[in-house]
């Protein structure tokens, strides 16, 4: 276990962001496949805090099932009134339980408490771990995360004791001086605190100030004028602190945070051929020596082995694709795609596919809940659903698996080295046995044995001059009479 190890993780969720013009929560938004707040309780989890709360306020309802259903175990602490970032730290610190007394006390506070904001999402665990690294190794009162940013316009400025490198103030824009406005090293909003300390300060904030709310920054001056030490860890990457408080924000996040993925992809052995084209999310996995061309977007849980290609042109949602794989301008949620085998142009697989080892699901063919055994091929112009199909079989162009009565959807077995005809309708539930043939246009209603030729379709007629009687004076009466002249007049 980690002697950084924090006694507490508060990660503030109450606001409502209305500058985001949204019905959903600002901290309920999503980059990458995560919710904002999801990326920061992931980050703080890196921790491995002891305890984790997220206070919240704005539709916490919504927040709290967001929470229970993604990031189980996690706490919450509801702070009615958004009465400042003190108020809802004081929150979360009594919804833990803790007596933030005496070290030696059973429950007790004694320990580092990390404050977080929940819509920070490219903040990463490795500054918060750096963030309390240095708040143990410098034995502060308080560590302040900040950054030196190209422009420090509108936030508030580090001002330290050029002597100790001790943080003196936290002095917002307005209020600073020229030379304080010179100063780039800006504050984060996210802290390290001594639990005790800090439990103590926030008794004695006040509201007398313009909001009439309890400043969390207040702490820091009480801490100061008790002669406890305030310090700064500075974030390698002044990104990682950005907030997001609009859409325009919110798809500034997304870019840098797309960027930092396909990083370290093609870091670690990824081709990616055009990174501006290509959208990932934080879950997505990669092998070495896969290769992702341009247009495509591989999201949720999606999986990419050692050289598969995927795109151009292509989405893939919590899709396995195998080693030595082609995905070529396809769609796909929920499929499996074993290797070697190949995909589209313009193929859509449903959820519940599985496609076998060089299986190939062809030009617009569409898939659902099928498995597909290994070499099988679905070339082109169908769709395949509620099915299995064997090995080595060969699937005729524009056949249709018709899995639904109306009421109940019903399953399709085709066998292995299997030849079916184009124009096939297999009409569930039905079987096809091993090595057998169906004919071109058939409506397969029956259990086909194997090794047999099955041929559903009735006789052809034709009825002579029935477009002269039935259509005269028509294009195509005039076309067959000028035919039958012409044959005539070669006999």
């Amino acid at each position: 276990m980690s002697a950084n190890r924090p006694a507490a993780v508060v990660v503030l969720a109450a606001g409502e962001g209305t500058r985001m013009k949204s019905k959903t929560p600002k901290v309920l938004h999503e980059i990458a496949g995560r919710s904002l707040v999801g990326h920061v309780v992931s980050a703080a989890r890196e921790l491995e805090p002891e305890q984790l709360v997220v206070v919240v306020g704005h539709a916490s309802e919504q927040v709290e099932e967001h929470l229970a259903a993604h990031y189980a175990g996690t706490r919450t602490a509801f702070q009615a009134e958004q009465n400042g970032t003190g108020h809802a730290v004081r929150m979360g610190l009594e919804e833990l339980g803790q007596t933030w007394g005496s070290p030696q006390a059973e429950g007790s506070g004694g320990g580092t408490v990390v404050v977080v904001c929940g819509d920070t999402p490219l903040l990463s665990g490795e500054t918060l771990t750096a963030l309390t690294a240095t708040h143990t190794a410098d034995g502060n009162a308080v560590t302040v995360l900040t950054a030196e940013v190209p422009d420090s316009t509108g936030y508030g400025r580090i001002v330290r004791d050029a002597a100790t490198g001790a943080v003196t103030a936290i002095v917002e824009h307005k209020d600073a001086t020229e030379a304080e406005r010179a100063i780039r090293e800006i504050n984060s909003g996210v802290f390290a605190f001594d639990g005790q300390l800090l439990a103590d300060a926030l008794a004695k904030v006040r509201t007398d100030n313009s909001q009439g709310e309890e400043y969390l920054t207040d702490v820091l001056g009480i801490l100061r004028e008790a002669g406890h030490r305030v310090g700064a860890s500075v974030t390698a990457d002044h990104r990682e602190i950005l907030g997001i408080n609009n859409r325009v924000q919110l798809a500034e996040a997304r870019r840098l945070l797309n960027e930092r993925l396909l990083e370290r992809a093609m870091t670690a052995g990824v081709t990616v051929v055009d990174p501006a084209s290509v959208v990932v999310d934080v879950m997505v996995t990669f092998e070495r020596d896969a290769v992702i061309h341009p247009g495509t977007q591989l999201l949720g849980a999606t999986h990419v082995a050692e050289d598969a290609e995927v795109g151009p042109n292509t989405r893939l949602r919590d899709t396995v694709v195998g080693r030595g794989a082609r995905v070529d301008n396809t769609v796909a949620d929920g499929a499996v795609i074993g290797e070697a085998a190949s995909v589209g142009p313009f193929a859509y697989l449903r959820p519940g596919t599985k496609l076998g080892a060089k299986a190939k699901a062809g030009t617009y063919v569409e898939m659902k809940n099928a498995t597909i055994g290994e070499g099988t091929k679905v070339p082109h112009l169908s769709y395949v659903g509620d099915a299995t199909i064997g090995e080595y079989t060969n699937i005729g162009a524009a056949s249709v698996f018709v899995n639904y009565d109306g009421e109940a959807k019903h399953h399709t077995t085709i066998g292995s080295h299997c030849k079916t005809g184009s124009d096939n309708m297999f009409v569930a539930p039905v079987t096809v046995g091993d090595g057998a043939y169906t004919a071109a246009g058939s409506v397969i209603t029956k259990d086909v044995p194997p090794g047999s030729l099955a041929v559903a379709r009735g006789q052809q007629r034709n009825i002579e001059g029935w477009v002269a009687r039935k259509r005269p004076g028509s294009a195509a009466a005039q076309a067959a009479a000028e035919a039958v002249r012409q044959f005539n007049d070669g006999s």
